[in-house]
């Protein structure tokens, strides 16, 4: 039970709902979930829901096309795009740069590479640095 708890969790805040991983994470070592049980359950949450921000992202970019090419939002980001997954994993902003990044259409697999593994380091940094 710890387990899906700390999935959903992770899973849900990844998106733009106020909950945090970080905290389930504390938590669920805390139960006695192992530290790499608890990387691994809260990484595939994270990440499962970052991918679907992502093609939330894709497939809402066809109704707002014509509005986008015009923008300045539109223009950076295609300039500089790819660079903004490094700021992916931080509170509040991360989490819209994983639907922004499907609207740009920034290559799934960097995408997946950059932003996932963040969190992956993320999630190892919390479990390993802490002591318990």
């Amino acid at each position: 039970m710890i387990e899906l708890s700390l999935f959903f969790s992770s899973f849900l805040a990844a998106t733009i709902l106020p909950f945090s991983s970080e905290a389930a994470l504390y938590a669920a070592l805390e139960m006695g979930l192992s530290k790499q049980s608890g990387v691994l359950i809260a990484s595939l949450g994270n990440v499962s829901a970052i991918i679907v921000n992502y093609y939330l992202g894709y497939f809402l970019y066809e109704k707002m096309k014509l509005k986008l090419q015009n923008s300045k939002a539109y223009r950076l980001t295609k300039r500089y795009g790819v660079w903004s997954l490094f700021f992916s994993f931080l509170p509040i902003i991360g989490d819209p740069i994983t639907i922004i990044a499907g609207i740009f259409r920034i290559n799934f697999l960097l995408f997946i590479f950059i932003a996932g593994m963040l969190r992956v380091v993320r999630y190892i940094i919390i479990a390993y640095g802490l002591s318990f």
